[in-house]
């Protein structure tokens, strides 16, 4: 039984599609995150599920019960939103509280559920602060407590680790994927950053423009997109996306030649690359100049110009330098990894193949 499902939702403002005919199922248990830019629908989703928001079109089911047009405390749905939302006259205890004090639950229960939620989150000792007294963090913590305090069916987390700093974002997302495993329920959650969702997600859903554009398992997503837009918003550092013409059942750019899979007859063509898979120092590569070069500790992100065509490159530091801007440099890609999308409608039509 799915956790979650939507059947053709729509949901417009002044006119405009929010979300558009989005049919998603979320499955029972998983951890399930929607990815998109910022404006791609991902709040409204969530609303509509909590019931904040009402559906123009499609249904709704929760534990396959139509919720469609369910008042929001029928749905059992505990929600954290992407603010704080925290009541600042109470503590940090009854803030958590809040959410059980108006479903009647007894005062024994409450303390129970609220003393267990906050110490899965490391938040006990705030108990009798008051949010004015909280750092970001705490605060954050506090708001995710009180969405899970709830034995709900799903746990919906509305992007609620954004504004945080990284440090700080990775240890919440930890606890996030420990607690997924500890309650073992379903979690649904939200984020623009697609290291965040790559980092959290067994299914990861890519939204864009209202629209659901895939809904995949994370690493099969990541590994081989069917669909180009999916490939450009999952992955960092952005992945390489090079226009180009085939013709004779082969590739010709920047220097480079492939051959095109069998059964691919598109002559108009969008190649896609992840940075790891472009290779600099390659001994049989071609020359590029190097533009930009981004140090981040472990990795060293290098960009390229190669015969009018701009690579991205990903690579472990390893202790070495990092070649000079302006400098040459050798660039070698593995055919296998390139993958190729039809131009005009986005769909994922194979892998280059070496040339013998």
């Amino acid at each position: 039984m799915h956790a979650v499902e939507y059947q053709s939702v729509s949901k417009a403002y002044r006119g405009a599609y929010a979300i558009d005919q989005v049919t998603l199922a979320v499955e029972e248990g998983s951890f399930t995150v929607v990815c998109g830019p910022p404006k791609s629908g991902k709040s409204t989703l969530f609303r509509l599920l909590v019931g904040l928001e009402q559906v123009d079109a499609g249904r709704i089911f929760l534990g396959g019960r139509d919720i469609t047009h369910a008042p929001p405390s029928e749905r059992n749905v505990g929600y954290v939103p992407q603010s704080f939302a925290l009541y600042p006259h109470l503590n940090v205890y009854d803030n958590i509280a809040y959410p059980l004090h108006l479903s009647g639950a007894p005062r024994e229960e409450i303390a129970r559920k609220v003393d267990a939620t906050a110490g899965m989150l490391s938040i006990t000792h705030l108990m009798k602060k008051t949010p004015d007294q909280l750092s970001g963090g705490e605060k954050q913590r506090v708001a995710v407590a009180r969405g899970l305090v709830r034995d709900a069916k799903v746990f919906v987390l509305d992007d609620p680790l954004v504004g945080l700093d990284y440090k700080l974002r990775e240890r919440l997302m930890d606890d996030l994927k420990q607690l997924c495993a500890e309650l073992r329920t379903t979690f649904f959650y939200a984020t623009s950053d697609s290291l965040e969702a790559l980092t959290l997600a067994q299914s990861l859903a890519v939204l864009d423009a209202g629209r659901l554009v895939e809904h995949a398992p994370a690493v099969d997503l990541y590994l081989e997109p069917q669909q180009a837009r999916s490939l450009e918003i999952v992955g960092f550092p952005r992945a390489n996306r090079i226009d180009c013409v085939a013709r004779d059942g082969r590739i010709d750019f920047a220097g480079f030649s492939f051959g095109l899979p069998a059964g691919v007859s598109t002559s108009e063509l969008l190649l896609g690359l992840r940075p790891e898979h472009v290779l600099v120092g390659a001994a049989d590569g071609r020359e590029g100049r190097v533009t930009i070069v981004e140090h981040l500790g472990s990795e060293i992100v290098l960009y390229a110009e190669l015969a009018g065509v701009s690579l991205t490159a990903a690579y472990p530091a390893s202790g070495q330098r990092a070649p000079e801007i302006d400098s040459a440099v050798s660039i070698g890609i593995r055919a296998e990894a390139v993958m190729i999308f039809d131009k005009n409608s986005g769909r994922f039509l194979g892998r280059c193949q070496p040339l013998a």
